[in-house]
């Protein structure tokens, strides 16, 4: 893993870090990930549980919920792309 810092990643790390998170994909300068529920509140609870690990690390994702699904992208404002924090903050993700 990539030291835990605000600096933008090159192509292959973030190629490499990558590779190691089923489900995201390189959107527009950020990483993105659709998740499904079979309702809308199972959702919400995973969006609320995410902005608390969001929290805990300083870092913090776009949400976007709609009926059974919650889309999370994760960019670093600061650094204009994607730093180590963004696949430190997916990895955390992956373990709800």
């Amino acid at each position: 893993m990539a030291e835990l810092e605000y600096r933008k990643m090159d192509d292959g790390e973030v190629r490499n870090s990558l590779a190691g998170l089923a489900g995201w994909k390189v959107e527009d300068g950020a990483i993105a990930k659709e998740f499904r529920f079979d309702t809308y509140k199972d959702g919400i609870v995973f969006a609320s549980a995410v902005g608390f690990l969001a929290d805990r690390l300083n870092h913090h994702p776009d949400l976007l919920v709609g009926y059974g699904r919650v889309k999370v992208t994760l960019s670093t404002h600061a650094v204009q792309g994607l730093s180590p924090f963004d696949f430190e903050l997916a990895r955390r993700i992956e373990s709800l």
